[in-house]
């Protein structure tokens, strides 16, 4: 599934196609996501400017005048740019919605269809209230966000600290492969109780989680099975995984053997003796 990083990757890449253009036409040709598309989304995009895309999470969220159009990549999906002058290729059986302004067609591939596209418009009120939003964390570039906050967010949490990251509800968008490079980092054993975690390590986990997803962002994300850039690149952060996928390997620090336990139905990896505590 596309984490933040990769989210962060595809808004970045968006933004010079998309913010300050009109968009002229909107072809959906599936509704059926993981939300059913809006029957009347057309209406409320076409002719309406993008003022600028911004991210939530793992949201993206496209501001017009009046009111946010939130996609979300779910597990497979991809924003692609097309030239228009180039000759837009014909849509595949999972090419899902196209947005075409005057110079590109900015298409959505999502072959799982657990991706959305949804309408927030601006008189209910700011987009942070919408339902899939208003639950979400701090973003963890936030300058407000560090070890404090974790501390204080992780106070009588009984849950290990590898699923308190991945809820969300505390600092946003660390996915699973981003959790377990940040435990590893911060050299804390993903199975500890949250609440076990005093302000030292909390220090160390903050400042671990915003450099491995400042360093996956700066890589094009993590390509997995499905994610590529709107420019059909991958992502190259597990080139330089430290455990993601490592199991029975080597670690790069101590030698030891990387582990990977189940938790939350979710693979995590991690080193044993780096992570001892």
């Amino acid at each position: 599934m596309p984490e933040l990083p990769e989210v962060e990757v595809t808004r970045r890449a968006l933004a010079p196609h998309a913010e300050g253009r009109v968009i002229e036409r909107v072809e959906i040709r599936d509704r059926r996501l993981r939300w059913p598309v809006p029957v009347d989304l057309a209406s409320h995009l076409v002719g309406a400017r993008v003022e600028r895309i911004d991210r939530r999470g793992k949201y993206l969220l496209w501001r017009l005048p009046a009111g946010v159009l939130i996609s979300h990549l779910g597990m497979s999906g991809v924003w692609r740019v097309l030239p228009r002058r180039r000759g837009v290729p014909a849509a595949g059986v999972h090419d899902h919605a196209d947005l075409l302004f005057a110079e590109d067609c900015i298409r959505l591939t999502d072959p799982r269809r657990f991706g959305a596209l949804l309408w927030h418009p601006l008189n209910d009120g700011p987009v942070d209230s919408h339902p899939l939003l208003a639950g979400l964390g701090i973003e963890p570039f936030d300058p407000r966000f560090g070890g404090a906050w974790l501390y204080r967010g992780t106070r009588g949490r009984s849950a290990a600290i590898k699923q308190v990251l991945l809820a969300g509800d505390v600092v946003v968008g660390v996915g699973n492969i981003y959790a377990s490079e940040s435990l590893f980092r911060a050299g804390i054993n993903p199975k500890i109780a949250a609440r076990r975690l005093g302000p030292a390590r909390c220090d160390r986990l903050a400042v671990a989680i915003r450099e491995v997803l400042a360093e996956a962002i700066a890589v094009g994300g993590s390509t997995l099975r499905d994610f590529v850039g709107v420019d059909g690149a991958e992502g190259y952060f597990m080139l330089d995984a430290f455990v993601y996928e490592r199991a029975g390997q080597p670690c790069r620090v101590c030698g030891g053997e990387i582990a990977r336990i189940v938790q939350g139905q979710r693979a995590t990896y991690y080193c044993r003796r780096c992570q001892r505590r």
